[in-house]
């Protein structure tokens, strides 16, 4: 199946090295399933007045990965994201891990629970109306090197 990321930067080997820490499944490198997501998280980096480049993978699963698989925003889902967020290594167990984005609405949603502002349970109600998006994050090389085989990219050209 085909999968996507969007980056301001071209390349055809995706690496760990160059992800950023604290993100909603930890370091590692980030696609989507969803064209459209990649496109319209292409379209923050002409924002800001960069190119952008939405990458075209090859995502072929392999049995002998460690995949963990969040199929809703539920509690666990929302403790993971939570600690990975807070920079814990929760993530390192897995090679890859496939679940819902934390997109505005749900970003807020979280970090109104971090801040304590929300209960678990408001946080909760409030993913309960949200529809996942989707994201697969290749924590490992391994994975990356095993599963991802680059088929093509697109330039989008700001200005």
């Amino acid at each position: 199946m085909l999968v996507y990321h969007s980056s301001d930067q071209c390349f055809e080997c995706p690496d760990v090295v160059h992800s950023r820490d604290a993100l909603d499944f930890g370091k590692g490198f980030y696609v989507t399933r969803l064209k459209d997501q990649a496109e319209k998280y292409a379209n923050r980096f002409l924002r800001v007045g960069s190119d952008a480049y939405l990458h075209i993978f090859e995502y072929n699963p392999d049995s002998e990965m460690r995949v963990k698989f969040f199929e809703s925003y539920d509690m666990e889902w929302l403790d993971f994201v939570c600690s990975c967020r807070k920079g814990y290594d929760v993530y390192k167990e897995y090679d890859i891990i496939e679940g819902g984005i934390a997109n505005d609405k749900v970003f807020q949603t979280v970090d109104l629970y971090m801040a304590g502002i929300y209960s678990k349970e408001q946080a909760l109600q409030n993913l309960a109306y949200e529809k996942p998006n989707h994201q697969l994050c290749f924590i490992t090389q391994r994975a990356i090197d095993g599963c991802l085989k680059f088929v093509d990219y697109r330039k989008y050209c700001h200005g």
